[in-house]
């Protein structure tokens, strides 16, 4: 999780607490949840693309 401690952690959770009030922190995590599902989806997608594309580069012939 890189360099951030307890202390950091706490202080975002503070601070996205007061910027979004308690009742819409599950609204903002569950979109947070379905932003990086989408990037994992995307990335695995390209992830795939790239490797089918280099085998079939090596089962053409030279």
């Amino acid at each position: 999780m890189g360099n951030l401690g307890f202390q950091e952690l706490l202080i975002i959770g503070i601070v996205v607490l007061v910027l979004f009030g308690g009742r819409k922190i599950p609204e903002f995590m569950k979109g947070l949840g379905k932003g990086i599902r989408e990037f994992n989806d995307a990335k695995n997608n390209v992830k795939k693309e790239l490797e089918e594309g280099m085998k079939e580069k090596d089962n053409t012939p030279a």
